[in-house]
């Protein structure tokens, strides 16, 4: 489906339609240019964890740049509670509202939002907003992650404030907050970063209403939301009507050994699909609850890999999907539940369960499941001299192999365009040292197309740290579709100087398994943590995976030997490195 197959219905010329249309979205990226290049804390700067977008006057998402969907559509949630405490008609000029409390609007505590509206000759021209995960708000664990059973514990919680005012910021709010985080040097310029894209936005607008008139942009912006509506209805249509049901799991919640379950049910009918969580588990005891912000961004970014994913991106995406989110369940999350594994954990899970229901309906365009895992991990450091501070990464998986090739190796879940953190940054910043940082053999699902790698990640202290960690897929691998394997199970170690290696999170070689959710392990000087990310599912019977591509594999050590034969039914000698045509022809029947 390509987007000039969809006629516009405009009121405008399609010349200055197409001119608005990108104007729209350069503005959403000039935000997140000026994001990248001003921000302090490298979370921000280097791994590209926030997302820019900007909205009509009637709080519709209008455009966005290519940022986190796990935040965007949530964003959404935020700017309506940030206008319900602060109404649109009484906005000023450089106002900017400020929240990050996950129940009303947001997802973990570390995502804050920011809501500013745009002016032109004294009305409303639309909304920025700017999302940022900032390094830490407090609680009881470096980057929040206390892995506790209250809300509380997960850091500052602010409900909408209005932190700027004629764009002047609120010093005692400021100061609050700079009291309740563990990295004050990188607030106030991470701050500034936030509202220099805001304000380049209401630059970029406004140099637009004053050329075409505020008339002619607001007529734009309901035509291009209503255009890209009949784009995604068109896609869905082309999908067999039916009930899809699908789950996935989240390892544990920390506290209970059971997994707990996102079960999804997709009913297409016509032009609508409704996904409905019936059936999943109920709210958790520990920190991996999602709020109903971060579901409904989860399933709605979810689903349109797979119906537009070119077209424009605003609220006409959203109009003809239907969300059913039980209360009491772990995916509908309320106060006081703890939700800081909600964007890198609960999304993931409910994006592969979604993926895994599409593969029913529509098995030709589906890929297998990614390694459906942020891996966030955080930790504090303390030097020599006494200077603490806090450092983050996020070690990327592998994607599913699709309908005609194999899957991206070592990349950011689909929750997050966000960027593994450079070793030079890392070591420039912090007291520590990256070791390793390789493809992983053996991690990814085996397939006619196979699943894309995960990675070996190692980093050494060189100071005293404690680390908390979030992952899963530590029981089992991430699933295949058509017949496709499992990926390999997630591993975290902590390695001694004398060489000791224990498994800190997942299973052992003797089979045991610990709990993966980390809360404030310690490391010594010269010791290293170790983490082993999942590939992704694999597309398709391995065994119709041509021989060739098999050896191409060994070859690359992306497969051993072993799985050539046990899992592809192809042997290779490993003194020539050649095929063994008869062998592998009885191998494979």
């Amino acid at each position: 489906m390509t987007n000039d197959m969809v006629k516009v219905d405009s009121k405008i010329d399609p010349i200055t339609f197409e001119v608005l249309r990108n104007t729209f979205q350069y503005a959403c990226d000039r935000m997140s240019t000026i994001m990248q290049r001003t921000s302090f804390s490298p979370i921000l700067a280097d791994i590209l964890d926030y997302s820019n977008a900007i909205y009509d006057p009637q709080l519709r998402l209008l455009s966005q740049a290519a940022n986190c969907p796990v935040h965007l559509a949530a964003m959404q949630f935020s700017a309506d509670a940030s206008t319900a405490r602060f109404p649109i008609d009484t906005l000023k000029p450089g106002d900017v509202i400020a929240l990050n409390d996950p129940y009303q609007g947001g997802t973990h505590i570390n995502d804050i939002t920011f809501t500013m509206p745009i002016f032109h000759e004294g009305e409303i021209l639309g909304f920025a907003v700017s999302r940022g995960h900032w390094m830490d708000l407090g609680g009881g664990a470096a980057g929040g992650q206390s892995f506790g059973t209250h809300v509380a514990a997960e850091g500052l919680r602010l409900p909408p404030i209005k932190l700027y005012e004629n764009y002047e910021i609120n010093r005692d709010f400021l100061a609050i907050i700079m009291n309740n985080t563990r990295t004050p040097h990188f607030v106030k310029g991470d701050l500034q970063a936030h509202l220099g894209a805001l304000k380049s936005a209401e630059t970029e607008l406004q140099r637009a209403a004053t050329r075409y008139g505020t008339e002619t942009i607001k007529a734009a912006m309901s035509d291009l939301i209503g255009y890209t509506e009949r784009i995604v209805r068109k896609s869905i249509e082309d999908i067999p009507d039916g009930d899809y049901t699908a789950e996935d799991f989240a390892d544990t919640d920390g506290f209970s050994p059971d997994p707990i379950k996102v079960k999804v049910t997709l009913r297409v009918r016509g032009s609508e699909i409704t996904v409905d969580f019936t059936g999943s588990d109920p709210v958790c005891k520990g920190a991996v609850n999602s709020p109903y912000a971060n579901t409904a961004s989860a399933a709605l970014y979810s689903l349109q890999f797979f119906l537009a994913p070119d077209a424009p991106s605003n609220a006409g995406m959203f109009a003809p999907i239907k969300l059913v989110i039980p209360d009491n369940c772990w995916l509908n999350a309320k106060w006081p539940s703890p939700t800081i594994g909600c964007t890198t954990l609960a999304s993931s899970k409910i994006t592969s369960a979604i993926w895994q229901a599409l593969a029913q309906a529509i098995p030709d365009r589906v890929t297998g499941s990614t390694c459906s895992e942020c891996n966030w991990f955080v930790s504090s450091t303390m030097d020599k001299d006494g200077r603490s501070d806090v450092f983050s990464d996020l070690p990327a998986g592998g994607w599913g192999g699709t309908p005609f090739n194999d899957g991206m190796s070592v990349t950011m879940d689909p929750l997050g365009n966000c960027m593994n953190m450079a070793a030079e940054t890392a070591e420039l910043f912090f007291p520590i040292e990256y070791e390793a940082f390789e493809l992983r053999q053996d991690s990814a699902g085996a397939g006619k197309y196979r699943g894309g790698l995960g990675a070996v990640f190692k980093v050494r202290y060189l100071c005293d740290g404690e680390l908390g960690m979030e992952t899963a897929r530590t029981r089992e691998g991430s699933p295949g579709v058509n017949g496709g394997g499992r990926s390999a199970v997630q591993r975290s170690s902590h390695i001694y100087p004398d060489g000791r290696e224990i498994v800190i999170g997942g299973l052992s070689p003797n089979g045991d398994w610990t709990n993966p959710l980390l809360a404030g392990h310690r490391f010594a000087y010269d010791e290293q943590f170790k983490f082993e990310s999942t590939g992704g599912g694999g597309w398709g019977d391995p065994k119709q995976r041509p021989a060739r591509k098999v050896l191409e594999d060994v070859l690359d050590e992306y497969i051993s030997i072993e799985a050539a034969r046990d899992v592809y039914g192809v042997a290779i000698d490993p003194a020539s490195m050649t095929i063994d045509e008869a062998q592998t022809s009885r191998l494979r029947g």
